[in-house]
């Protein structure tokens, strides 16, 4: 194992993880410079669309004699748990830091994290090749954060290679080599920290060999779900899927496993005869139904979600069924991104439209002097005793220029107990707000009242009481629950407003006249109407008598009547889309 070095590459949302990457493929020979493409490991489409890493990407390179076993992570706090899970397959890890922007809030996030982890971490500077003025200062700033000497931090260029082997050979000389657990022993155990599915392969475990070694037709077990299964193949990542003879202790890779129920393995779980302490599993934060467009394709969505949470164990699904959009699931993400991305994957990859709801947070409700977690707007009680809503402690890191600016963001957001520290040339801001102002529109107000140059970071920090309501709309009598919401009591008037015009500008017209109303504490708040389709059905005739034209107006307005008394709104699936952008 001595020529073994596992390592990931982490820094805030592009500052250049993936074109670091990219040279370190070239670099090293993995990829023929011909097959090079920007942002080589990022291999879906909407990542390199976003400009944004997902999904984390292992990788095996051989340089200078050592097997360099890295894994690209995503940078957006929405994914934070990518990063998370990969620390515990590696020894070490660079942290990337621009040096245009210098650093930034999910910049301190990733340190912190690896510092917890007890990694080894290596400093370095990107795009350097763009000469920044404040490249010293930046140095500085980096050196003091991982406790070293500015000589110590590495200055490269994704974009020229400038400084990546001198990086590289850093890998070699300063993290440690693979080490055994003490509890393992003589026993096998391979720790799985990501998997995907294939129709022919069935799960595709992505493990770190911590114990012995795995090789084809083995037979071996699932340690957690207790499941006994024979390694179909046995292989690593180049960055594709390239068979191999033997996983051997120390190494990344993966094992094919043949079962082909996704629910049978879980991210965490050890492959082998011993357990290993697996890290926790994410807490969805966030709460969104969604529904196929078509009722014909509900079977088909129900096994697209099941491959994705394959792939993505951060989210989580279950049945739902609405009156109104008939079957589909309430899922749980872990940021509104998160979400946008969930449901982007299902139209690109599995051809699937979906209707979603209003992403909503979960809240507490006392009720009978018990309290209820309510994750659905549709459940929240009209009366109750208390109600806690799910708060934030918020982490943003800004220039001092637009300071006075973050702190303007309390007249929108709920932020408050805010305490400011200084850092370098950086100012660091820290207060706390619910949750659901996190997942509505902070990150752009933020970064429009900035100039884009300040950045946020978040942790989960417990309940606090509000003085909650459940606003539901009405169209045409019927309540829509995939609008209904939960709002503070005070803003109930104001939102309810806001959606009723919206939907007065989106919904199509109908032969009758719509109501559309907002309702909150029993009674209605706000409320729209959408004027009947005008049909002229008189038009046909010619002169004559005015008694035949009111004869077909009183049938005209007759047959209107018994439709607005029957009939019933069809929201448009477009019309729920254009109503979740803010």
């Amino acid at each position: 194992m001595s020529n073994i070095r596992n390592f990931l590459i982490t820094a805030h949302i592009d500052h250049g993880k993936s074109t670091l990457a990219d040279r370190m493929l070239e670099i090293t020979g993995t990829i023929e410079k011909r097959q090079m493409q920007a942002q080589f490991l990022d291999q879906m489409d909407i990542e390199r669309e976003r400009g944004i890493t997902i999904k984390m990407a292992p990788v095996k390179m051989v340089y200078k004699d050592h097997i360099l076993n890295l894994i690209d992570t995503p940078g957006h706090s929405d994914f934070t748990y990518e990063v998370s899970r990969a620390l515990y397959a590696v020894e070490g890890v660079i942290l990337l830091v621009d040096s245009t922007q210098g650093i930034q809030a999910q910049t301190l996030a990733n340190f912190y994290m690896a510092k917890r982890a007890g990694l080894k971490i290596i400093g370095a500077l990107s795009k350097i090749d763009a000469h920044p003025k404040d490249l010293e200062a930046i140095l500085k700033d980096t050196a003091k954060l991982i406790g070293c000497s500015p000589e110590d931090i590495y200055r490269v260029s994704g974009k020229t290679g400038e400084g990546v082997e001198a990086l590289l050979d850093a890998v070699i000389k300063e993290l440690p080599p693979p080490k055994k657990p003490e509890l393992i022993g003589n026993q096998e155990a391979a720790l799985v920290f990501d998997s995907m599915y294939d129709d022919h392969k069935g799960i595709v475990a992505h493990v770190r060999v911590f114990g012995g070694s795995f090789k084809r037709d083995d037979a071996t077990k699932l340690v957690a779900a207790d499941t006994h299964f024979k390694i179909k193949e046995v292989g690593y990542f180049v960055p594709k899927l390239k068979t191999g003879d033997v996983l051997n202790e120390g190494e990344i890779g993966y094992i094919a496993t043949g079962i082909k129920d996704p629910d049978k393995l879980n991210i965490g779980d050890t492959i082998g005869e011993i357990g290993l302490p697996g890290h926790q599993l994410p807490k969805p934060v966030v709460f969104a139904a969604l529904y196929p467009s078509e009722e014909s394709d509900y079977d088909d969505l129900k096994s697209a979600l099941h491959r994705l949470r394959l792939n993505d164990v951060s989210f989580n699904f279950e049945p739902e069924m609405s009156e109104v959009l008939g079957r589909g699931f309430r899922c749980g993400f872990l940021g509104r991104l998160h979400f946008e991305i969930i449901t982007e994957r299902l139209k690109r990859e599995f051809n699937l439209e979906t209707v979603s709801s209003f992403p909503s947070v979960s809240y507490r409700v006392k009720i009978s002097k018990e309290w209820v977690e309510v994750k659905t707007p549709k459940d929240f009680p009209e009366d109750y005793e208390a109600a806690e809503e799910p708060i934030v402690h918020i982490e943003i890191v800004t220039p001092p220029t637009y300071l006075g600016s973050v702190f303007m963001l309390q007249n929108i957001f709920h932020l408050n107990n805010l305490n400011t520290e200084s850092f370098g040339d950086y100012m660091i801001v820290r207060g706390k707000m619910p949750l659901t102002d996190l997942v509505s529109d902070f990150d752009d107000k933020l970064k429009s009242v900035s100039s884009g140059f300040a950045s946020f970071s978040y942790e989960l920090g417990g309940y606090e009481t509000a003085n909650l309501t459940k606003l539901e709309i009405l169209v045409a009598s019927e309540v829509v629950p995939g609008l209904t919401r939960i709002v503070r009591k005070d803003e109930a008037e104001s939102e309810a407003r806001i959606m009723v015009e919206r939907l007065k500008d989106l919904l199509p017209k109908a032969q009758f006249v719509q109501a559309i109303q907002g309702r909150a504490m029993g009674r209605i708040v706000a409320r729209e109407n959408i004027a009947a389709l005008k049909k002229d059905v008189t038009g046909y005739l010619y002169g004559g008598d005015r008694t035949r034209k009111m004869k077909l107006w009183k049938k005209q307005a007759r047959g209107k009547k018994r439709l607005k008394a029957t009939g019933r709104v069809e929201i448009p699936p477009s019309v729920f889309k254009e109503l979740l952008k803010k």
